[in-house]
Protein backbone atom coordinates (compact mmCIF):
# COMPACT_ATOMS: atom_id res chain seq x y z
CA UNK A 1 0.00 0.00 0.00
CA UNK A 2 1.65 3.53 -1.06
CA UNK A 3 2.09 6.00 1.74
CA UNK A 4 -0.87 8.29 0.07
CA UNK A 5 -3.54 4.91 0.09
CA UNK A 6 -2.63 4.22 4.02
CA UNK A 7 -3.09 8.39 5.04
CA UNK A 8 -6.25 8.02 2.74
CA UNK A 9 -7.39 4.98 4.93
CA UNK A 10 -6.09 6.55 8.28
CA UNK A 11 -8.51 9.68 7.22
CA UNK A 12 -12.14 7.17 6.56
CA UNK A 13 -10.86 5.53 9.74
CA UNK A 14 -11.41 8.89 12.19
CA UNK A 15 -14.71 9.61 13.24
CA UNK A 16 -14.03 13.04 13.61
CA UNK A 17 -12.89 13.65 9.86
CA UNK A 18 -16.24 11.32 9.14
CA UNK A 19 -18.30 13.54 11.51
CA UNK A 20 -16.94 16.79 9.50
CA UNK A 21 -17.71 15.02 5.65
CA UNK A 22 -21.36 14.68 7.27
CA UNK A 23 -21.66 17.79 8.56
CA UNK A 24 -20.37 19.11 4.67
CA UNK A 25 -23.50 17.32 3.28
CA UNK A 26 -25.75 19.22 5.51
CA UNK A 27 -24.42 23.02 4.72
CA UNK A 28 -24.61 21.54 1.07
CA UNK A 29 -28.29 20.68 1.55
CA UNK A 30 -28.35 24.32 3.25
CA UNK A 31 -26.94 25.95 0.17
CA UNK A 32 -29.17 23.85 -2.40
CA UNK A 33 -32.23 25.18 -1.05
CA UNK A 34 -31.68 28.53 -0.22
CA UNK A 35 -30.90 28.27 -3.94
CA UNK A 36 -33.54 26.91 -5.12
CA UNK A 37 -35.84 29.31 -2.86
CA UNK A 38 -34.16 32.18 -5.05
CA UNK A 39 -35.30 30.75 -7.80
CA UNK A 40 -38.61 29.87 -6.83
CA UNK A 41 -38.92 33.84 -6.16
CA UNK A 42 -37.62 34.78 -9.48
CA UNK A 43 -40.36 32.56 -10.92
CA UNK A 44 -43.08 34.41 -8.70
CA UNK A 45 -41.76 37.90 -9.73
CA UNK A 46 -39.46 38.73 -7.04
CA UNK A 47 -36.46 40.33 -8.04
CA UNK A 48 -34.32 37.63 -5.71
CA UNK A 49 -30.53 37.57 -4.99
CA UNK A 50 -28.24 35.81 -7.06
CA UNK A 51 -29.66 32.18 -7.46
CA UNK A 52 -26.00 30.59 -7.24
CA UNK A 53 -23.62 29.53 -4.37
CA UNK A 54 -23.14 33.16 -3.85
CA UNK A 55 -26.67 34.45 -3.60
CA UNK A 56 -26.96 31.31 -1.51
CA UNK A 57 -23.66 32.54 1.13
CA UNK A 58 -25.17 36.03 1.27
CA UNK A 59 -28.63 35.18 2.68
CA UNK A 60 -26.44 33.14 5.16
CA UNK A 61 -24.35 36.15 5.93
CA UNK A 62 -26.94 37.82 6.81
CA UNK A 63 -28.80 35.60 8.66
CA UNK A 64 -27.97 35.62 12.54
CA UNK A 65 -25.06 33.89 13.51
CA UNK A 66 -24.10 34.19 9.77
CA UNK A 67 -19.94 34.45 10.24
CA UNK A 68 -20.62 31.11 12.45
CA UNK A 69 -22.07 29.57 9.67
CA UNK A 70 -20.34 30.90 7.00
CA UNK A 71 -17.06 29.31 8.90
CA UNK A 72 -19.17 25.64 9.05
CA UNK A 73 -19.76 25.95 5.80
CA UNK A 74 -15.69 26.56 5.04
CA UNK A 75 -15.15 23.50 7.08
CA UNK A 76 -17.75 21.16 6.07
CA UNK A 77 -17.40 21.60 2.68
CA UNK A 78 -13.50 21.46 3.02
CA UNK A 79 -13.74 18.13 4.89
CA UNK A 80 -15.92 16.48 2.10
CA UNK A 81 -13.83 17.78 -0.94
CA UNK A 82 -10.66 15.77 1.40
CA UNK A 83 -13.23 12.91 1.85
CA UNK A 84 -13.73 12.42 -1.93
CA UNK A 85 -10.09 13.03 -2.90
CA UNK A 86 -9.71 10.55 -0.70
CA UNK A 87 -12.31 7.96 -2.27
CA UNK A 88 -10.57 8.33 -5.16
CA UNK A 89 -6.98 7.24 -3.42
CA UNK A 90 -8.46 3.95 -2.02
CA UNK A 91 -10.67 3.14 -5.33
CA UNK A 92 -9.90 -0.36 -5.64
CA UNK A 93 -12.21 -1.19 -8.81
CA UNK A 94 -10.82 -4.36 -10.49
CA UNK A 95 -11.78 -2.62 -13.63
CA UNK A 96 -9.63 -0.42 -14.66
CA UNK A 97 -11.79 1.87 -16.99
CA UNK A 98 -14.47 2.07 -13.88
CA UNK A 99 -11.46 2.36 -11.61
CA UNK A 100 -10.40 5.64 -13.37
CA UNK A 101 -13.61 6.45 -14.02
CA UNK A 102 -14.92 6.43 -10.25
CA UNK A 103 -11.62 8.64 -9.43
CA UNK A 104 -12.22 11.15 -11.95
CA UNK A 105 -15.83 11.79 -10.67
CA UNK A 106 -14.48 11.67 -6.96
CA UNK A 107 -11.90 14.12 -8.31
CA UNK A 108 -14.13 16.44 -10.73
CA UNK A 109 -16.70 16.11 -6.95
CA UNK A 110 -14.16 17.69 -4.73
CA UNK A 111 -12.96 20.60 -6.52
CA UNK A 112 -16.84 21.45 -6.63
CA UNK A 113 -16.62 21.59 -2.91
CA UNK A 114 -13.54 23.19 -2.98
CA UNK A 115 -14.99 26.14 -4.89
CA UNK A 116 -18.05 26.69 -3.00
CA UNK A 117 -15.72 26.42 0.46
CA UNK A 118 -13.36 28.81 -1.38
CA UNK A 119 -16.47 30.99 -2.17
CA UNK A 120 -17.93 31.03 1.66
CA UNK A 121 -14.17 31.70 2.54
CA UNK A 122 -14.29 34.48 0.74
CA UNK A 123 -17.57 35.77 2.48
CA UNK A 124 -16.31 34.57 5.98
CA UNK A 125 -13.23 36.69 5.73
CA UNK A 126 -15.28 40.07 4.54
CA UNK A 127 -14.56 39.97 0.78
CA UNK A 128 -16.99 40.01 -2.04
CA UNK A 129 -18.12 36.97 -3.84
CA UNK A 130 -20.22 36.87 -6.75
CA UNK A 131 -20.23 33.69 -9.09
CA UNK A 132 -22.19 35.21 -12.18
CA UNK A 133 -19.00 37.70 -12.80
CA UNK A 134 -16.31 35.03 -11.90
CA UNK A 135 -17.69 32.77 -14.43
CA UNK A 136 -18.48 35.43 -17.35
CA UNK A 137 -14.23 36.83 -16.31
CA UNK A 138 -13.30 32.84 -16.75
CA UNK A 139 -15.27 33.03 -20.05
CA UNK A 140 -13.47 36.30 -21.42
CA UNK A 141 -10.30 34.94 -20.29
CA UNK A 142 -10.65 31.74 -22.34
CA UNK A 143 -12.43 33.72 -25.10
CA UNK A 144 -8.91 36.06 -25.53
CA UNK A 145 -6.54 32.84 -25.96
CA UNK A 146 -5.37 31.16 -28.70
CA UNK A 147 -8.61 28.55 -29.59
CA UNK A 148 -10.61 30.37 -26.81
CA UNK A 149 -13.69 29.34 -28.97
CA UNK A 150 -13.40 25.72 -28.95
CA UNK A 151 -11.85 25.71 -25.33
CA UNK A 152 -15.17 27.55 -24.12
CA UNK A 153 -17.50 25.02 -26.53
CA UNK A 154 -15.60 22.55 -24.78
CA UNK A 155 -16.25 23.37 -21.39
CA UNK A 156 -20.07 23.62 -21.87
CA UNK A 157 -20.12 20.32 -23.32
CA UNK A 158 -18.13 19.19 -20.31
CA UNK A 159 -20.70 21.13 -17.87
CA UNK A 160 -23.58 20.09 -19.74
CA UNK A 161 -22.34 16.20 -19.58
CA UNK A 162 -22.71 16.32 -16.18
CA UNK A 163 -25.86 17.86 -15.93
CA UNK A 164 -27.13 15.05 -17.88
CA UNK A 165 -25.38 12.81 -15.59
CA UNK A 166 -27.23 14.32 -12.98
CA UNK A 167 -30.79 13.32 -14.64
CA UNK A 168 -29.68 10.35 -15.11
CA UNK A 169 -28.62 9.34 -11.82
CA UNK A 170 -31.44 10.89 -10.82
CA UNK A 171 -33.58 8.51 -13.04
CA UNK A 172 -31.57 5.40 -12.48
CA UNK A 173 -31.55 6.03 -8.61
CA UNK A 174 -27.82 5.04 -9.40
CA UNK A 175 -27.38 7.65 -6.18
CA UNK A 176 -28.76 4.88 -3.84
CA UNK A 177 -25.46 2.99 -4.50
CA UNK A 178 -23.93 5.37 -2.07
CA UNK A 179 -26.71 5.30 0.61
CA UNK A 180 -27.57 3.02 3.45
CA UNK A 181 -31.78 3.48 2.83
CA UNK A 182 -33.44 2.38 5.90
CA UNK A 183 -37.04 0.54 4.58
CA UNK A 184 -40.63 1.93 5.50
CA UNK A 185 -41.64 5.16 4.42
CA UNK A 186 -38.24 6.96 4.99
CA UNK A 187 -37.20 5.17 2.56
CA UNK A 188 -39.29 5.62 -0.40
CA UNK A 189 -39.12 9.59 0.96
CA UNK A 190 -35.28 8.92 -0.04
CA UNK A 191 -35.32 7.44 -2.91
CA UNK A 192 -38.48 10.44 -4.48
CA UNK A 193 -36.56 13.06 -2.91
CA UNK A 194 -33.21 11.95 -4.75
CA UNK A 195 -34.71 11.10 -7.65
CA UNK A 196 -36.74 14.83 -8.16
CA UNK A 197 -33.60 16.68 -6.74
CA UNK A 198 -31.09 15.38 -9.06
CA UNK A 199 -33.35 15.40 -12.27
CA UNK A 200 -33.83 19.34 -11.35
CA UNK A 201 -30.25 19.96 -10.91
CA UNK A 202 -28.76 18.43 -13.14
CA UNK A 203 -31.18 20.49 -15.65
CA UNK A 204 -29.76 23.77 -14.34
CA UNK A 205 -26.33 22.58 -15.01
CA UNK A 206 -27.07 21.45 -18.06
CA UNK A 207 -28.58 24.87 -19.11
CA UNK A 208 -25.51 26.12 -17.46
CA UNK A 209 -23.49 24.64 -20.13
CA UNK A 210 -25.29 25.31 -22.85
CA UNK A 211 -24.99 29.10 -21.97
CA UNK A 212 -21.11 28.43 -22.21
CA UNK A 213 -21.40 26.92 -25.75
CA UNK A 214 -23.91 30.27 -26.49
CA UNK A 215 -21.26 32.40 -25.56
CA UNK A 216 -18.21 30.89 -27.66
CA UNK A 217 -20.72 30.60 -30.42
CA UNK A 218 -21.56 34.53 -30.25
CA UNK A 219 -18.21 35.78 -29.02
CA UNK A 220 -19.95 37.19 -26.18
CA UNK A 221 -18.89 35.98 -22.45
CA UNK A 222 -21.53 37.84 -20.82
CA UNK A 223 -23.99 35.17 -21.81
CA UNK A 224 -22.04 32.35 -19.39
CA UNK A 225 -23.31 33.34 -16.71
CA UNK A 226 -23.15 30.50 -14.33
CA UNK A 227 -26.07 28.91 -12.57
CA UNK A 228 -27.71 32.07 -12.14
CA UNK A 229 -28.05 33.02 -15.42
CA UNK A 230 -28.82 29.29 -16.08
CA UNK A 231 -31.96 29.45 -14.20
CA UNK A 232 -33.11 33.18 -14.86
CA UNK A 233 -32.73 31.85 -18.59
CA UNK A 234 -35.32 28.98 -18.05
CA UNK A 235 -38.10 31.84 -17.41
CA UNK A 236 -37.96 33.32 -20.91
CA UNK A 237 -38.84 30.27 -22.13
CA UNK A 238 -42.22 29.73 -22.72
CA UNK A 239 -44.00 28.50 -19.75
CA UNK A 240 -40.65 29.73 -18.53
CA UNK A 241 -41.86 31.05 -14.83
CA UNK A 242 -43.86 27.52 -13.74
CA UNK A 243 -40.52 25.78 -15.42
CA UNK A 244 -38.27 27.73 -13.13
CA UNK A 245 -40.48 27.35 -10.13
CA UNK A 246 -40.66 23.58 -10.80
CA UNK A 247 -36.72 23.32 -11.21
CA UNK A 248 -36.37 25.87 -7.78
CA UNK A 249 -38.43 23.60 -6.28
CA UNK A 250 -36.54 20.31 -7.16
CA UNK A 251 -33.53 22.39 -6.11
CA UNK A 252 -35.04 22.47 -2.52
CA UNK A 253 -36.34 19.09 -2.61
CA UNK A 254 -32.49 18.40 -3.69
CA UNK A 255 -31.00 20.27 -0.29
CA UNK A 256 -33.32 17.71 2.13
CA UNK A 257 -32.16 14.67 0.06
CA UNK A 258 -28.29 16.06 1.29
CA UNK A 259 -30.19 16.20 4.94
CA UNK A 260 -31.15 12.68 4.59
CA UNK A 261 -27.35 11.99 2.48
CA UNK A 262 -25.53 13.52 5.81
CA UNK A 263 -27.22 10.23 7.77
CA UNK A 264 -27.33 7.75 5.70
CA UNK A 265 -24.21 7.80 3.37
CA UNK A 266 -21.91 5.18 3.40
CA UNK A 267 -18.96 6.20 4.60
Amino acid sequence: MTSASAAADKAQDSTAFRVAARVGYVVLGLLHLLIGVIAITIATGGAGDSADQSGALGQVAAAPAGMFLLWVIVVGLAALAIWQISEAIVERNPDAKKRWGYRAKYLGTAVAYAAIAGTAYTVATGGQADSSGQTKNFSATLLASPGGVFLLVLVGVAVAAVGVAFVVRGITRAFLKSLSVPSGPAGRGIRVFGTVGYVAKGIAVCVAGILFVVAALTHDPNAASGLDGALRSLAGLPFGQIVLWLVGAGLVVYGLFCFARSRYARM
